[in-house]
């Protein structure tokens, strides 16, 4: 189909064809162990099973991975090493000042502050629970990049970015974020790249979050914002009211395949 590319990848394992657009992001992916296409972008549908059509075998299956069985959740059962379930909000900055404490003598330390923004986001995600969302704290990416939180639900799977912002101005022009008289920072930027291979990794479509933590006033610039939601951490609970995307067994499935810290060892 024009416009779409479908490149063959075989690694650890695996046979699957990626579907990207001219400028190299990926569309969907189709594994030909289990005739499974994951779309990353719904629009795209028709023109995603257009373009695989001819390379695959048998009927196309669109959609998350299939409900585990009591068999697989046996053999899922994880090695408390490998289990992201217990992460704190922050676990990773909690970690670095609990072992190395502060190297900030005289002055306030700005990891405290980036702490108490995942802590305060990371409280709001959990109480969604109640309401079918399942949330993960400080998911680990090879780098030694972080997810601060990945929430799982009846309205997909969302990447959040938790950002410090007490009593500032933030200024948006996209891709760039001002909080108060800071250095304007790519957040939008580094968040679409962490929804990114959070849906290489879970074969899932998943949408990027940006929470601004305590911002007094939000200023929005030309062009406006792509692809990703930016709310206020008051605007968390609103999460809640989205749905019509996965049943709860697919909340589940994904979210069982998330927790696993191997999952996230190839993005």
């Amino acid at each position: 189909m024009p416009g779409l590319r479908v490149t063959p990848v075989h690694r650890h394992g695996q046979a699957r064809l990626y579907v990207s657009l001219p400028d190299g992001r990926s569309v969907a992916w189709y594994d030909r162990d289990t005739g499974r296409v994951s779309l990353l972008l719904d629009d795209r549908r028709d023109e995603v099973l257009a373009a695989l059509r001819p390379y695959a075998v048998g009927e196309l299956i669109v959609g998350p991975p299939p409900v585990p069985t009591p068999a697989d959740l046996v053999r899922l059962s994880l090695h408390p090493d490998d289990d992201l379930a217990p992460n704190r909000p922050g676990e990773a900055i909690l970690t670095e000042l609990e072992r190395y404490g502060s190297q900030h003598r005289f002055r306030a330390d700005p990891r405290r502050r980036e702490l108490a923004a995942q802590q305060l986001a990371g409280a709001a995600l959990e109480r969604l629970e109640g309401a079918g969302w399942r949330v993960l704290h400080s998911v680990p990416l090879p780098g030694a990049a972080r997810i601060d939180h990945l929430l799982v639900g009846p309205a997909g799977v969302l990447t959040v970015r938790s950002l410090a912002a007490q009593r500032h101005r933030v200024r948006i022009a996209d891709p760039l974020v001002t909080v108060g008289r800071a250095a304007s920072v790519p957040y939008l930027r580094h968040a679409r790249h962490e929804a990114e291979r959070a849906s290489l990794a879970l074969a899932a479509a998943v949408r990027p979050v940006l929470v601004l933590v305590g911002a007094e006033r939000v200023e929005l610039g030309p062009p406006g914002i792509r692809g990703v939601s930016v709310l206020k951490d008051s605007e968390i609970p609103d999460l809640a009211r989205m749905g019509g995307v996965l049943k709860p067994a697919d909340v589940e499935s994904l979210y069982w395949t998330a927790r696993d810290r191997r999952t996230w060892l190839r993005v």
